[in-house]
């Protein structure tokens, strides 16, 4: 196998408990939806995954409706996430989605992002969009599943795409058909254990991981450290 071929088998989160439980990481070419309940550690998650990413040699576009460019650097930076260093020589390419209010004509966007994403240099390999709540609570079923069909064109052709959405944002007749689109689907939600509230990650389905994927594993988010895995006896203790 060559060098490229194995740096690019996997897309890793970087944190060695986390992708044990992902059978070794996302497999690269593959649409992955990251879907959970608000401050649940969606966009950690996501952040992880770029970084993972650049730290394998990869080009990642990170496509955020929560940050400016300088927040995110800033913020990724916090959780001891450094990209700084590869967004100065643009191997982390960061676009700010403004995406907002009422009147979001979904198909639009969807359109804009789709062919952005097809304009991208060939060395971005890794696309992750945070998020696509906005515009997937605004738009038509047939957009949402079209949009979807596009991504996961794009990964046939080698890039790997990730993208990020609130729960609320899907029925749960659409959630099915999204998933069934997507070669990787992570759940976060916020459970109550004993006396608190504990981030959990449900990892639902990884397609053609290299090991046995894990079902559930608990964790905090902590400046300087990122994602803390709690072991599930001292979560419920």
């Amino acid at each position: 196998m060559t060098a490229e071929g194995r740096l690019n088998a996997t897309i890793t989160t970087g944190n060695v408990e986390i992708d044990k439980k992902l059978g070794g990481g996302i497999p690269a070419g593959s649409l992955t939806l990251i879907e959970g309940q608000s401050d649940a550690g969606k966009s950690v998650l996501a952040q992880h995954f770029a970084r993972g990413g650049l730290g394998q040699d990869v080009a990642v576009a990170y496509y955020t409706t929560e940050n400016t460019v300088k927040s995110l650097l800033t913020q990724m930076a916090s959780l001891s996430l450094y990209v700084t260093d590869h967004f100065l020589v643009d191997r982390f390419r960061v676009y700010p989605l403004h995406i907002s209010g009422q009147d979001v004509d979904s198909q639009l966007v969807f359109d804009k992002l789709y062919k952005h994403f097809k304009r991208l240099p060939k060395a971005f390999k890794v696309i992750i969009v945070d998020s696509v709540t906005n515009v997937v609570t605004h738009g038509q079923q047939h957009e949402i599943i079209e949009f979807f069909i596009n991504c996961k064109e794009l990964c046939d052709e080698g890039l790997t795409v990730i993208t990020v959405v609130h729960s609320y944002a899907f029925d749960e007749g659409m959630l099915i058909r999204v998933r069934s689109l997507c070669d990787a689907h992570l759940k976060l939600k916020m459970e109550e254990v004993g006396e608190r509230l504990t981030k959990m990650l449900e990892v639902s389905k990884v397609h053609n991981a290299d090991r046995t994927t894990g079902n559930v594993l608990s964790f905090d988010v902590e400046p300087h450290l990122g994602m803390r895995i709690i072991p599930i006896t001292k979560a419920r203790a």
